[in-house]
């Protein structure tokens, strides 16, 4: 189920009026009725076979710390127990996500259970943390709904356990104050104006872009590139806006998963700042067990490139993952080898590298394959200065630039310019605005202009939901 739709909508009215009511009254019993909705919303978008395949998994996982926490149990059994269960996820994973990459496309099962990878690296998480004693739950019967906790389930953020679990026995688990309500309401309605209002049309701008890449200027592919920097940004942080703002909706916060990741002056702080909770995870759960920088210089670049390495085939089973996340990883090589020479260059210049490195990186994330992505690239270096064709822009704000020719007929030949101009400039600097919507929900106070500006926008964004696309990073 789409969070940009009118079923969603309804979903959230029910599951509101219901769990915190319930909530009140007996929080045993809201919480039990919080994660049947979150169980009913996995299976109205993953379906029953999904299901099963992750509720064999919390099984697995729940069989782990029952065992690592039961006490009297040698260090190597309980080890053989924790080693066991990581197999078990990863070879899902691998088998529904990765058979076809492995087979050279001769065995392929043709699809995979509704956000796997956030899942399966989160009972990773979760089964390290109790076996290293980081987190002990006092009991099991909450891991559904942390497994399952509906605004994080598909997309993340990558929920640590340790920072889920004591919330639930906090006096604001379904028991949300006024703030907690405007901060939710605000931080949702500005991640569906990103997500329908920018995202999405930078994603017409790209697709369009990628139909005809042997027709692209060189300022026309770069606005392909550049527009899909910004629709990745805005999908994903339109969604883990969202994300949090629904959490709040019930009294509980997840982790901050993005802070201006494009403000940054290296890639080293690209990665702290872009999809925190999975830096975290890679840091604590791989490169640290590697060794981290403990072992020397070689040893270390190693580890980096074996984190990235994973990180990119984790987002997606082809070469152009692989490549970009090991991009990633010779970018902070590259800083670490240079050293503070590098931080005594200005800041607009540094910025201006990671920045252009970051965007030329997103290529072969995007791309279909090597092939294109260097043409793409080829075509933003050599594809000549002609002014972008009027089909680039095709179906961009289609409906909204018709009523405007309809009510200003000399609005026609200024149209592209104010669609680029306006779509662009408006996208960076959102983007790059240092006060983002995380920081901003505790700080949210309701005022009339606010609340008429969120309420154009989120109206605007309701009424375009038909032909909205799904986030990006669900398909991850």
């Amino acid at each position: 189920m789409s969070f940009q739709s009118l079923s969603f909508l309804a979903f959230l009215a029910v599951t509101l009026g219901v769990c915190l009511p319930l909530g009140r009254r007996t929080l045993r019993w809201g919480q039990a009725a919080l994660t049947l909705f979150c169980l009913a919303f996995y299976v109205l978008g993953g379906g029953w076979a999904a299901l099963a395949v992750l509720l064999a998994g919390a099984a697995v996982t729940v069989a782990a710390v029952r065992y690592l926490t039961s006490g009297g149990k040698p260090e190597k059994q309980r080890r053989a127990a924790a080693a066991v269960a990581i197999v078990w996820h990863v070879a899902v994973l691998l088998i529904f996500k990765y058979t076809g990459f492995f087979t050279g496309g001769a065995v392929d099962l043709g699809w995979a259970p509704l956000g796997l990878s956030f899942f399966t690296f989160q009972q990773i998480w979760c089964i390290k943390e109790v076996y290293t004693g980081a987190f002990r739950p006092e009991s099991t019967g909450s891991f559904l709904l942390y497994d399952f906790f509906f605004p994080s389930v598909t997309s993340g953020p990558i929920l640590k356990p340790e920072n889920f679990f004591p919330q639930l026995t906090e006096g604001r688990f379904l028991h949300p104050t006024w703030e907690d309500a405007a901060a939710g309401v605000y931080a949702i309605a500005v991640g569906t104006i990103k997500k329908v209002l920018l995202a999405d049309p930078f994603g017409v701008v790209v697709n369009n872009g990628w139909a005809q890449l042997e027709d692209l200027s060189a300022p026309a592919a770069w606005l392909v590139i550049l527009g899909y920097t910004l629709q990745l940004y805005f999908d994903f942080s339109g969604y883990c806006d969202i994300a949090a703002g629904l959490a709040r909706l019930f009294g509980l916060r997840l982790p901050v998963n993005f802070d201006s990741p494009y403000r940054s002056l290296s890639v080293g702080e690209f990665w702290k700042r872009w999809h925190i909770t999975l830096t975290s995870f890679l840091r604590e759960c791989v490169y640290f067990p590697l060794g981290g920088s403990r072992r020397g210089t070689a040893r270390t670049y190693c580890n980096i490139f074996a984190i990235y390495l994973i990180s990119g085939f984790w987002h997606g089973a082809g070469w152009t993952f692989i490549v970009w996340g090991l991009l990633h990883g010779l970018g902070q090589v590259i800083e670490r080898f240079w050293g503070p020479g590098r931080d005594k260059l200005p800041r607009w210049l540094r910025w201006g590298v990671t920045f252009l490195f970051v965007n030329v990186a997103w290529v072969f994330f995007r791309a279909p394959d090597f092939s294109g992505a260097l043409e793409l690239l080829g075509r933003a270096v050599s594809g000549g200065l002609a002014k972008p064709e009027d089909w680039l822009l095709t179906d961009l704000f289609s409906k909204e630039i018709g009523a405007v020719e309809l009510l200003i007929p000399g609005a026609a030949d200024w149209v592209n310019i104010i669609r680029v101009v306006g779509l662009y400039g408006i996208g960076l600097l959102a983007a790059l605005w240092p006060r983002n919507t995380i920081t901003q929900m505790d700080r949210f106070r309701p005022t009339f202009w606010r609340g008429a500006v969120l309420t154009i926008g989120l109206a605007w964004s309701i009424l375009s939901f038909t032909g909205i696309t799904t986030f990006i990073y669900s398909n991850f």
